[in-house]
This record gives structure tokens, C-alpha cells and sequence, in this order.
């Protein structure tokens, strides 16, 4: 008997090791792993290159506090900010933490320039932010919140796609507002260009911050480095996490110079946050992503991938709803609850999770190749007959 606690529901299946998209249970069979730790595994399992530049700090110096420079970590940092539209960044462990970050950075911005009484935060109803008790009153989830009260005060909420409710929400003391760029755990539902466009002129109208939480469908997995670039829009606040460490923890809060001026010593701290071990797998994905063509081969490479899920959908259209998504985060949603054909999928050997509104979550490597994208078409044609 486990003695771990029962907050997950875990599938009866382990695994010995992995190798790219592929991972090898303990009694022997292999697996098209279309999961990748929920999209943290940017690079696939036991990426040769990570491990090589793991293994080179680890024989140097694995952590020491944030109280000395940690030369690692300059570098990460002034990467990040060269490529991006941020001037700093804090680092985190966790999309959590960095969610958390984020909100304090926002606060605290109104708070050093006099206006302390702007500190709520302004989220869309059911999103996901991570499951801090802060996170799950962000998110605006009764689900998620239920038995964790009381409410933690300090975040109102609108629906998807109302933008009437969204501007009737904003009030004297609005100080941001927060949405996943893609919702991951909502069903894979992309925010349109155009709205995030009109987010950024209500922000600047309103002179409130927006806060782009992309913890998931950051780090390239669209295509882009980030998400909302598609839109060519720059945000004030960006939580980032998972894929920046390419399965080793790592997270960050990336932000303009404006907004970074509230936090100065003592506003906050981690531990482990931008430890020297963290910082050298974080520089190693960021050589792979940042490689000439990488991000324009996952815009070809999902592009094939998403016309072959549609045929699949023309040919079944009593089965599937939609094929969503961007880049490889992609959603296959079914009119029906997905568990049964999520299950059928892994006896078929490919491994996906499910995501809200009957939508089945399709996460591949971002280095995934199209004979493997051809493996998982022909499992998912393969099932979709049995159904």
C-alpha cells in the first residue's frame, strides 16, 4: 500500500526510463508519450544536451542563496530579457510560484507610487492558476476552492468571451488583469488575437497592468517564444514556468522596468529560486529553442499535425467536436467525456491527458518528429473507429 496521500487519482502504470518522445514502462513496453510531464518537457526525456550541461554544473556548485550573485542566473536572466519585451526577472521553482509573483509584483507597483488601495486582481471565471490558495481564488473555480476556505479576498472575475462583463468589472481598484494566453486546463481555448489586443489598449486606458500567465503555452510551445506574441502585443507581467526547464523545476516572473521598481530587498524571496543548477538547464533549453528554425519548424510541424487531426474529425464528426489549440498544445475535443478513449489511446501505447470541456490534451516535445506526430494519427484513427 502507497503511502503516498490520495490527492492524485495516478493511472496504474511506472516507468523506468525515457528516451525523446518515447517512454518505457517498468514491465517492458513502450509509450509515445504525448503527455511530456504536462508540457514541462520541452525537449523530450533525457535530452542528451540537457543532461551534458546538468552534469557540468553539478560538479561545480548546485545551490547556494540568493543573498551572493549567482553568475547562472545574470546570464538566464539577461537572455530572457534580450529576447523578450521584459527588463527583469525573478526566478521561481514553480508556474505557482511564479503566478503568486506576479500578483505580489502587481500589488506592490500601486503600493510604491502611492496608490495602495488599487490591489485586486481581475481574472476570467474557471481559468486555472496553479493550486496555492491564492491560485485557486485567482482561478474563480468553486471546485478548486471548495473546502479551503475562507475566500481569499482581493480577485474578481468575468466570463470567457464577455467582454461586457469584463469592462463592468473593472473598478477603482483593479490593479491587473490576469489570463492564461491559452487555457490549458479550461480546454486548450485560445484568447484570439484581437482580444488580446483590445486587453492591452483597455489596460492602458484604464492605467491598470495585464498580467499574461503563460506557464504552460510559453517557452515556444506555440510557435513563438511566447504566446502572446502572435498578437504582437507587450504585457506588463509574464509567469513563466514548466517548459523553461525542460523537466528540472524552474519558473520566473519576467516584467517591465516600470513594474519592477516596487520590489525592492525584502519585498520577496525563494530558496531554491534561482539556484546555480536550475539556472545552467535553463540556459541549455533556451540554446536549443533559440536555434536557427526551431520555432518555425513547431509552426510546420503542428500545422500537419492539426490537418490530419481534422480529418480524423471530418471522418468521425459524431466523436470529435473540435481540434484546438496552438503550436503542439493541442486539443482534441469529443461531444463526450474523453476518459474511455483517453484510456483506449494509452492501451494503444500513445499517452495524453484529459483538459476541461471534454477536451483531450495533446502535448508532444517541441523537438518531436513527424514520424512520431504519424504515430499518434494513426492510434487516434485507430481508436476513433471504436467509438
Amino acid at each position: 500500500m502507497s503511502a503516498l496521500a490520495k490527492n492524485y487519482n495516478r493511472r496504474k502504470i511506472a516507468f523506468k526510463k525515457g528516451k525523446g518522445s518515447f517512454l518505457y514502462s517498468t514491465n517492458g513496453k513502450r509509450y509515445l508519450d504525448f503527455v511530456q510531464g504536462i508540457a514541462v518537457n520541452s525537449l523530450g526525456h533525457s535530452n542528451p544536451y540537457l543532461i551534458k550541461e546538468m552534469y557540468k554544473q553539478a560538479k561545480k556548485i548546485w545551490h547556494v542563496s540568493n543573498a551572493f550573485i549567482i553568475p547562472e542566473g545574470e546570464t538566464l536572466a539577461k537572455r530572457l530579457t534580450k529576447k523578450t519585451f521584459a527588463d527583469s526577472v525573478i526566478f521561481q521553482n514553480s508556474g505557482a510560484e511564479a503566478i503568486e509573483a506576479s500578483i505580489k509584483v502587481a500589488r506592490r507597483y500601486f503600493y510604491s507610487i502611492g496608490q495602495a488601495k488599487k490591489n485586486r486582481i481581475l481574472c476570467i471565471k474557471n481559468s486555472f492558476h496553479g493550486r496555492t490558495i491564492a491560485a485557486i481564488n485567482a482561478s474563480g473555480s468553486k471546485k478548486m476552492q471548495e473546502g479551503f476556505g475562507p475566500k481569499v479576498d482581493g480577485f474578481d472575475h468575468f466570463k470567457f468571451g464577455d467582454h461586457k462583463s469584463l469592462k463592468k468589472a473593472i473598478n477603482s481598484q483593479t490593479a491587473a488583469i490576469m489570463i492564461e494566453t491559452v487555457m490549458g486546463e479550461g480546454g486548450i481555448k485560445v484568447i484570439p488575437d484581437w482580444c488580446l489586443r483590445e486587453l492591452r489598449k483597455i489596460c492602458n486606458k484604464k492605467k491598470i497592468l495585464l498580467i499574461l500567465d503563460e506557464v504552460q503555452c510559453g517557452i515556444g510551445r506555440t510557435g513563438k517564444f511566447f504566446a502572446f506574441e502572435h498578437a504582437k502585443i507587450k504585457p506588463d507581467i509574464v509567469p513563466i514556468a514548466k517548459g523553461i526547464g525542460g523537466g528540472f523545476p524552474l519558473g520566473a516572473v519576467l516584467m517591465t522596468k516600470k513594474v519592477a521598481s516596487g520590489m525592492i530587498p525584502g519585498t520577496h524571496g525563494t530558496t531554491n529560486g534561482g539556484n546555480p543548477l536550475a539556472m545552467s538547464v535553463g540556459n541549455a533549453v533556451l540554446d536549443q529553442i533559440f536555434k536557427k528554425g526551431f520555432l518555425k519548424n513547431i509552426q510546420k510541424i503542428s500545422k500537419y499535425f492539426y490537418n490530419e487531426l481534422n480529418k480524423i474529425k471530418i471522418d468521425h464528426p459524431k466523436l470529435i467536436k473540435e481540434v484546438r489549440g496552438m503550436g503542439l498544445l493541442i486539443g482534441l475535443q469529443l461531444f463526450n467525456d474523453p476518459t474511455k478513449f483517453i484510456k483506449k489511446l494509452q492501451d494503444n501505447k500513445l499517452l495524453t491527458i484529459r483538459s476541461g470541456e471534454n477536451t483531450i490534451r495533446i502535448l508532444p516535445p517541441l523537438n518531436v518528429k513527424r514520424s512520431e506526430i504519424d504515430i499518434a494519427i494513426k492510434i487516434i484513427k485507430k481508436v476513433s473507429k471504436e467509438f
